[in-house]
């Protein structure tokens, strides 16, 4: 039985169990719009109960309307920030715009604004002369030396902004506090440092509080009506046309007496809709709908995208290319627009989800439901690890909905709109390359095979976008990325086509070429693009203090190795590796024992370890650990419903969803204390086959290498099977680490779990790649197959005629056969040799 026929009931049957997961969703209620009246002199505060703003605190707002009708707010909060939105800005409270001849004083220190425009500020105080243009501070008109630790990408940020003009500079905030100057870092003796900032704005210079702490240092600011403290100023609301509160956005909307918020995101949700109130404050209610679809100017955004790509399919089809080829079946036309209006329809949620216009869950899963079932459906038979992706992918949609459902929080389920919307985008564009590269023309591996030179020039311009985005992560990011975006996830899927090119490349050496060089130096240049961009990417992870990518780049570069001792043939090559591998288990088992005190020592992720080795004594830090090892102990064999899940589908999430990160790092544990160990058994066993399914069809391919009659088809099926195999290697390092960092295997490494979290670069950039590239491989090796099948058929079908012919009535013996073939094979060769004698040099070259 074929794996298409086994993955049809279960994708069936997992897409039948979302569908009772949204049936089964009790429905709930959250306010639309916050109204608060207010009489000429009234004041009132808002919190969290008052917002339905579940970050906020007890008491966030103060809201005061004046003699003259107009509205003020204030943060009442000491630790949590409000943002305030003009001119499609967003400036936070307690900021003030530095001004010639004020005065500011924090802690102990007083300072006197000297000069003041759009573009700097000079200002004396703390016994010397400041200047700050945004970029950088100096003291008495010299720059300061960089701050002890900070790394490379700090340094080289300073140098270009000395060197750069204004217009090309990097924004950077001057901090006050702290006992050292350095950098644009200015001490304050006895106080913290961070206390205070003043950063670069559009047309001036702003000073404000620093956010997050509950014992603020008063920041005091010189104005008309004498000394106020910044964090207690009031400002009015004419103008302002968004407020951010605890990371709930509410849209302002002023009439007279009356002021409307409407809640955009993180909205709480409740179960009816009622409420106590106090009589100044009214709420409208909405029900939730699972097929609701956004009206507004976004759908403008869809139309002109289709319109591009009509206009681009109407092109394609004039110039008479793919997929719109006028001599193409009608089935395959159909196909590609399908995959391709798949794809545009992805992009299409995704901007609506950006610009906060979400599609309703229902209409989410239709998307995903899509996805899942053209990639399936494509055009030929779908590969052992494409089955078994289609069905994990099925899997993850089904917890994240569960997820979304079971939270009392309307952003919850933008985990599973945006996986559904990048789903649709990628196996969108796999589907639709799969049917181009596998058109069925019948030649085989021939159709798909691109020029050397072009493949090489490909990855070049690919690695140099993955360094591009590594530096913006470097200079504008941290280890949660930049903009969004995690550009490792991209980077790792050069660096595997980068190898895989090169081990493609030395493999393919013949002993018969000229030895310029030793084996050991022409592997050396033969591997050096691949070294370079991975000593890069290292780089670049220990400037942003992301180690964890480190540890699949070692697990990669382990897999890599074995993968090419074994294509080589070196026996103990691959011994050794498997020695190694087998050290590294009984050193994660010995790190157990050693105790903290002397892996702190290190320097290497010293507090991941500590945590992990005793979380009880780092109870907030610690909090990850504990609560995912609570959440699996609860799930048991069976689930905490005790039916696999399957009684609480669609219910409250309960107390796992209060791990941090359980959508994305610890989302195994919220798998397990649904479905129990039963159903992780069960994923086990998805995953082990699609691994298994991926390294079939990598030793596949380069057993059609072996078997290829031309450079380059070998070259190119052995590419084929190195990337997959390194493919494999870091979706096998993820599955390692997020199942070790879940059932305290390994310390807490912050990687997704390829397939169950919601990680959206790594499904983009890396998991949709991956299984386009395998699916392609695939088809292609089976029309390979087919080709060889059938010109071996017809090559038996002669000789065996031949044969008949020339033996029939008579009986020779076996010895006089083989000579007659011995002497029409040297014939033969002969013959050759005088034709290509009498051929040009460069063609016999």
């Amino acid at each position: 039985m074929s794996a298409r026929m086994l993955a049809l009931p279960l994708l069936a049957l997992l897409c039948a169990l979302q569908l009772l997961c949204l049936w089964r969703a009790p429905a709930v209620y959250s306010p639309s719009a916050v109204n608060i009246t207010l009489e000429p002199g009234q004041a009132f505060t808002l919190g969290r109960d008052e917002l339905a703003a579940p970050q906020a605190s007890p008491g966030h707002l103060a809201l005061r309307r004046d003699r003259a009708g107009h509205w003020w707010l204030r943060n009442a909060s000491a630790g949590r920030q409000v943002l305030l939105q003009r001119d499609g800005v967003d400036r936070r409270m307690g900021s003030s715009a530095l001004r010639q001849s004020q005065w500011f004083r924090i802690g102990s220190a007083s300072f006197t604004v000297d000069a003041a425009n759009a573009r700097e500020i000079a200002f004396t105080g703390a016994g010397h002369a400041w200047r700050y243009d945004g970029a950088t501070l100096r003291r008495d008109g010299a720059a300061q030396a960089a701050c002890p630790g900070a790394g490379f990408a700090a340094g080289a940020v300073a140098l270009w902004n000395r060197a750069a003009p204004y217009s090309l500079t990097l924004a950077r905030p001057l901090s006050f506090g702290g006992n050292l100057n350095c950098g644009n870092r200015l001490g304050i003796a006895y106080l913290a440092g961070g206390s205070a900032l003043a950063v670069r704005a559009k047309d001036a210079v702003l000073l404000s509080n620093a956010a997050g702490s509950e014992a603020q240092t008063p920041l005091l600011l010189s104005s008309t009506q004498g000394e106020r403290d910044l964090a207690q100023r009031e400002e009015r609301l004419d103008g302002v046309a968004a407020i951010v509160a605890g990371r709930t956005r509410f849209a302002v909307s002023l009439d007279g007496a009356r002021l409307q918020l409407r809640p955009l995101r993180h909205v709480a949700l409740f179960t009816e809709a009622r409420v106590a109130l106090p009589t100044t404050l009214v709420w409208e209610w909405r029900e939730r709908s699972a097929w609701s679809v956004p009206a507004g100017a976004q759908w403008w955004v869809a139309a002109a995208l289709c319109a591009v790509l009509a206009a681009a399919g109407a092109l394609a089809w004039q110039q008479g290319r793919w997929p719109f080829v006028r001599e193409a079946s009608a089935d395959m036309r159909v196909a590609a627009a399908a995959t391709a209006l798949l794809a545009i329809a992805g992009v299409t949620a995704l901007l609506l989800q950006r610009a906060g216009a979400n599609l309703g869950v229902g209409v989410s899963m239709l998307l995903g439901w899509a996805a899942l079932w053209t990639f399936l459906l494509a055009a030929g038979r779908p590969a052992l690890a494409t089955c078994a992706a289609i069905l994990l992918l099925a899997i993850g949609l089904l917890m994240q909905l569960e997820l979304g459902l079971g939270a009392m929080e309307s952003s919850w389920l933008r985990h599973f709109q945006k996986t559904t919307a990048l789903l649709a985008i990628g196996l969108g564009v796999g589907a639709h390359l799969r049917l181009r590269m596998c058109s069925g023309s019948g030649s085989g591996a021939g159709t798909a095979m691109a020029p050397q030179t072009w493949l090489e020039w490909t990855l070049a311009l690919l690695a140099g976008a993955a360094l591009v985005a590594l530096s913006m992560q470097v200079l504008f990011g941290d280890e949660t990325g930049v903009f969004d975006l995690q550009p490792v996830e991209f980077a790792k899927l050069v660096l595997t086509a980068l190898s895989a090119h090169c081990l493609a490349i030395g493999l393919g050496w013949h002993r018969a070429m000229p030895q310029r060089a030793r084996p050991c130096v022409r592997w050396l240049r033969l591997a050096g693009p691949a070294l370079l961009f991975a000593a890069l990417l290292g780089l670049a992870l220990l400037q942003v203090d992301d180690f964890s990518p480190l540890i699949l780049l070692l697990v990669w570069a382990m897999a890599m190795a074995l993968a090419w001792s074994v294509a080589a043939r070196r026996l103990k090559v691959t011994a050794l590796l498997a020695g190694l591998a087998c050290l590294a288990v009984c050193a994660i088992a010995w790190l157990r024992v050693a105790g903290g005190e002397e892996i702190a020592q290190w320097g290497f992720y010293a507090d991941r370890f500590a945590v992990w080795l005793d979380p009880a004594r780092h109870p907030h830090t610690g909090q990850q650990l504990l609560l995912g090892a609570r959440a699996v102990a609860d799930g048991a064999w069976w689930g905490a419903d005790n039916w696999l899940g399957v009684g609480s589908l669609g219910q409250a999430g309960g107390s796992a969803l209060h791990i941090p990160a359980v959508q994305d790092d610890f989302a195994p544990s919220f798998f397990i204390n649904r479905h129990g160990l039963v159903g992780a058994l069960g994923l086990w066993a998805l995953q082990a086959l699609f691994l298994v399914g991926v390294l079939q069809t990598a030793a596949r391919a380069f057993a059609a290498s072996e078997a290829a009659r031309d450079f380059r088809q070998a070259w190119l099926w052995r590419f084929r099977s190195f990337a997959l195999c390194g493919g494999a290697a870091f979706v096998l390092g993820h599955l390692l680490l997020s199942w070790g960092t879940n059932l305290a295997i390994f310390p807490i490494m912050g990687q997704p779990m390829s397939f169950l979290s919601a990680g959206g670069s790594h499904l983009l950039f890396f998991i949709c790649p991956l299984l386009a590239f395998n699916a392609i491989s695939a088809q292609l090796l089976e029309e390979n197959l087919s080709c060889r099948s059938m010109s071996n058929t017809k090559s038996w079908a002669r000789f065996t005629m031949f044969s008949m012919r020339r033996h029939s009535g008579r009986r020779r013996d076996w010895r006089c056969s083989r000579a007659a073939r011995c002497c029409a094979t040297c014939w033969n060769a002969l013959r050759a040799s005088f034709a290509g004698a009498r051929r040009p040099a460069a063609f016999r070259t």
